[in-house]
């Protein structure tokens, strides 16, 4: 019995945890403030319930209450955001993800940034396959036509420069930096829209054909957007959407 009483309060501190969490993540990219009864829409929460949550943000710095009576998130916010910066990890996102593109398709999943005019192998996991390309991290290739330099370069400037968003994702070349070497690549972005790098699968011509490139690209994407949502970014476009509902 005294398991019983005591899971019932645990029980309602979670749900109280979740309705917070469900005023702050109502606020969305260019928002300015929100009034309560965009909050009560946005959250199916009735505004009494949702005062009083924001008395308890405000006190915290999560959440500004307006002159005019909406509601802005906190500098508290931004403090918490930039912490979150500090002690990101390239590595320990990336790697996980590229050793599950191998196993999902034993091709070589390597993650790309750019260096200057060239673009350098900042992280790769090795298919088990014999016959592949044989990259190190740290290697530095040209900004040639190859999928990977492609994806580096146009959407170096996003958002600001949206012209990439018509692009077919995942972009696919063939014999472009070695002619026995084909890739897929997709670019991962992390805080404020801005690329990190290109994520890619490279494999031989003769096995990373076009069609195979076309049978494996759902799981290049799934990575992509698993990678850029763990740094804390987003992407999308009109063909992402679409390839989110295959």
């Amino acid at each position: 019995m005294a398991k019983k009483a005591s899971a019932r309060p645990q029980a309602e501190s979670v749900a109280t945890a979740d309705r917070v969490l469900a005023v702050l993540t109502a606020f969305r990219r260019g928002d300015r403030a929100l009034s309560l009864a965009e909050l009560a829409e946005r959250t199916d929460l009735v505004k009494s319930t949702i005062l009083r949550l924001l008395v308890s943000l405000e006190s915290y710095g999560l959440i500004i209450r307006l002159h005019d009576g909406n509601y802005q998130l906190g500098a508290e916010v931004l403090r918490l955001g930039s912490i979150f910066q500090q002690s990101l990890e390239l590595e320990t996102h990336v790697m996980p993800v590229l050793q599950d593109l191998v196993d999902e398709t034993e091709e070589s999943a390597s993650f790309y940034v750019r260096h200057g005019n060239q673009r350098l192998c900042a992280y790769r996991v090795d298919s088990p396959h014999r016959l592949r390309l044989h990259i190190q991290p740290g290697d530095i290739l040209p900004m040639d036509l190859s999928a990977i330099a492609r994806v580096l370069k146009a959407f170096a400037k996003w958002p600001d420069d949206t012209t990439a968003a018509q692009i077919d994702l995942p972009i696919y070349s063939s014999g472009a930096t070695d002619p026995h070497t084909a890739a897929i690549a997709m670019p991962v972005f992390g805080a404020n829209l801005r690329l990190v790098g290109a994520l890619a699968l490279s494999g031989p011509v003769t096995r990373l054909t076009p069609d195979r490139a076309q049978e494996i690209r759902v799981y290049l994407y799934a990575a992509a957007m698993r990678l850029t949502k763990s740094l804390g970014g987003t992407f999308e476009t009109p063909q992402t959407r679409r390839m989110a509902g295959e």
